[in-house]
């Protein structure tokens, strides 16, 4: 094929990713640019355009309020005193062999970004496969929110490109495996992540991990965990809520309430009568002071309670969006 030839199969690709996206005419052309530069292989088109699209992605950035975020964090230690792994630690690094390659650190596989790290038990697993294809649904949706996500067990790489063959079949929608999974065959990130014992493991027939989440922040921070049995496999909508509201959290210094963003659909106002304008809203945080509450949330709504403490400040939906 000739190079002419290579450029128009190209353009056409390049057409069809960029069709649909709300761009002017020089942002749509320098993607184009991108999707072409270097290369004329269809293969590289659709890669790079995701490429140039990431790169024009604005990062999570934590709230520059001193009494919100910033202090809200301050309270959880970066370490503990007993080697165990908790919320705000900066979690372990590791090299890693994975699906998509080797990476000599996690922490620089994922700079900058939100990360989740994802354990199965074990691939050839009825559960672990439809967790993993149902994660590949939401990768799209978390990749938008410039969150990175990567899966592991301690099954060799080579097991688990034999078991994504299964994955892909068995899950009832057209999916790709985006996300690399982690072969953990000597345990020592299940060990130092807490999802297995080490002085135990080395007894069991088949050492199996825990079903964990580590959704960890732009610090490298662990920002939060699930935990599961074997037996019961994971809603992917709850980990998608989760990293939204971690990130609302962390940009904005407030915290959600339960079974945000479905909550306050229905509240009293001081002069009696009653409104839904709060659905969905969310709360400043504990740390926030009233001078900064007032001046990045004037609007704020505080609910009147019997013990009068003006603790519930809730500030509408779309004044954090």
């Amino acid at each position: 094929m000739n190079v002419f030839a290579s450029r128009r199969i190209v353009a056409s690709a390049a057409s069809r990713f960029l069709r649909g996206r709300k761009l002017s005419s020089c942002a749509r052309a320098a993607a184009a640019a991108a999707a072409c530069k270097g290369h004329y292989g269809l293969a590289t088109t659709s890669t790079n355009l995701h490429r140039y699209f990431s790169s024009e992605k604005s990062s999570s950035t934590m709230d520059t309020m001193e009494s919100g975020t910033k202090m809200y964090m301050s309270l959880y230690p970066e370490g503990s005193t007993d080697g165990g792994l908790r919320l705000g630690n900066i979690v372990p690094d590791f090299s890693m062999e994975t699906t998509h390659g080797s990476f000599d650190s996690f922490h620089e596989w994922k700079k900058g970004k939100w990360a989740i790290l994802f354990s199965h038990p074990a691939d050839f697993t009825p559960v672990c496969t439809t967790e993993i294809g149902r994660l590949a649904l939401k990768y799209d949706e978390l990749s938008d929110m410039d969150c990175l996500v990567a899966t592991l067990s301690v099954d060799p790489v080579k097991s688990h490109e034999e078991w994504l063959h299964d994955v892909v079949a068995h899950c009832e929608n057209e999916i790709e495996i985006k996300f690399p999974i982690i072969g953990d065959a000597d345990r020592s990130i299940s060990t130092a992540y807490g999802m297995i014992d080490p002085g135990t493991s080395d007894d069991q027939d088949l050492p199996l991990t825990i079903r964990a989440v580590f959704i960890i922040n732009p610090e490298n921070k662990l920002m939060l965990t699930l935990n599961y049995p074997a037996c019961v496999g994971r809603n992917m909508d709850e980990i998608v809520r989760c990293v939204k509201a971690l990130q609302l959290s962390y940009e904005k210094s407030i915290a959600t309430p339960a079974n945000w963003p479905l909550n306050h659909a229905d509240i009293q106002l001081p002069d009696g009568s009653r409104t839904d304008e709060f659905k969905g809203s969310v709360f400043l945080l504990p740390t926030v002071s009233e001078e900064e509450a007032e001046t990045n949330y004037p609007g704020y709504h505080t609910c009147d309670v019997p013990s009068k403490i003006p603790y519930l400040r809730l500030v509408k939906a779309e004044e954090v969006k």
